[in-house]
């Protein structure tokens, strides 16, 4: 799993390459807690597009980060989630509580 992170204008980026599954999920956490306390954002966008799989882990780390930027007054967004994930999500029910923008295929 690599995490590639960027900062411009209060909107925190952070792109995800490979799998976000429960052997990588504590790693990922913990450097997207450090990335959002040290930049602060007003925004968090959560990039899937390189994501080649993600299992219920990753619905851990997105509860974490939208719990994280509520109590910084922000906002969280998940784009381009690939089709596999986009179900993941969709069975959980982040798409109702978090915008969730699907790859165009």
């Amino acid at each position: 799993m690599k995490i590639i992170s960027t900062k411009r204008e209060g909107e925190l980026k952070i792109a995800f390459e490979g799998e976000l599954d429960h052997h990588a999920a504590r790693s990922a956490l913990s450097r997207i807690s450090q990335l959002i306390d040290i930049e602060l954002p007003r925004k968090l966008v959560l990039d899937l597009s390189s994501l080649s799989f993600m299992d219920s882990s990753g619905i851990a780390i997105i509860v974490h980060s939208y719990r994280r930027m509520n109590e910084l007054e922000g906002s969280l967004v998940i784009s381009n989630v690939p089709g596999q994930a986009y179900k993941v999500l969709s069975a959980a029910g982040i798409n109702r509580i978090i915008q969730v923008d699907k790859a165009l295929v």
